[in-house]
């Protein structure tokens, strides 16, 4: 019997029906605050980029700024294997924690989970443990999963890394040790997190662009000091840094912002909102 990890966000951060959940895609492409068309996707491996930072809010309200990524790695190509790191809300597992084994399940279908790469980082990174119970109710990595079925079908595999522990060394040493396994490998990674947490949109988005020119400058050490010194609720600091780690080591050249919006812009309330980055880094 095959190991299912079934969606626990289907229904509330996106459509729980096949048919629904594609057409909720589409509509955050063709968004007003999306990249306004449906890509084209590129039937090569992929050309230039390496990672991507994804917001991971129910659809509605940052589905148009993911949108912005999804497109840009439509049409770079198609990638053999997505490592996804996410922060863990629930609390549950362990601090950093791999699924190696199984598939991860959407309305879209099954996605294979990656044991040959899962297990290679665990042996690279010791403070990784392979940890079912931390992804059990976790929403961060799962909302990437219908984008990139959307995309791509089963034809890629996927390797699940759960952040509770998001200190600096910790996350770097994740990040050099994913790159080291993905070295020559047609992999991308992503991060998955949202920016500010319920502030002012003014108050989020000066936050939030002091954290996004670290990001841009892939230093991971400016990023992680501008999180702790200006007190920024940026969820998946954690795995942003990993990613940028992960992606200089990789030979990135460039990480640019692609679209940075608010719930704010979605609903109109800017009184108390979540800052939403889409972010690409490149060869």
């Amino acid at each position: 019997m095959k190991k299912v990890r079934r969606p626990t966000q289907a229904g509330a951060f996106y459509e729980k029906d096949a048919e629904s959940l594609k057409q909720q895609i589409e509509e955050c492409f063709l968004h007003k605050l999306g990249p306004g068309k449906i890509p084209k996707v590129a039937k090569t491996s992929l050309k230039n980029i390496i990672g991507l930072v994804c917001p991971h809010a129910g659809y509605m309200f940052s589905g148009p700024v993911a949108a912005h990524a999804y497109y840009s790695l439509a049409v770079d190509g198609k990638p053999d294997i997505v490592v996804i790191f996410g922060p863990n809300h629930t609390g549950y597992g362990s601090a950093l924690a791999v699924t190696n084994e199984g598939f991860w399940q959407t309305p879209l279908g099954d996605v294979e989970i990656d044991s040959g790469t899962a297990n290679k980082i665990t042996k690279e990174a010791h403070i990784i443990d392979v940890d079912d119970s931390a992804h059990r109710f976790e929403h961060s990595i799962e909302v990437q999963l219908p984008f990139l079925q959307y995309l791509y079908g089963s034809t890629f595999k996927v390797v699940p890394i759960c952040f509770l522990m998001q200190d600096l060394p910790s996350a770097k040493e994740v990040g050099k040790a994913v790159a080291k396994v993905l070295a020559e490998k047609n992999a991308v990674i992503i991060a998955s997190s949202d920016m500010t947490h319920y502030e002012s949109q003014q108050s989020a988005a000066k936050k939030d662009r002091q954290a996004l020119e670290a990001v841009e400058a892939m230093d991971e050490d400016r990023f992680y000091s501008a999180v702790e010194s200006q007190r920024i609720s940026i969820c998946g600091y954690g795995p942003i840094v990993a990613l940028i780690s992960a992606a200089k080591s990789l030979g990135a050249k460039e990480a640019k912002l692609l679209s940075y919006k608010t719930s704010g812009d979605v609903i109109g309330d800017y009184s108390s909102v979540v800052g939403y980055a889409a972010v690409c880094f490149t060869k």
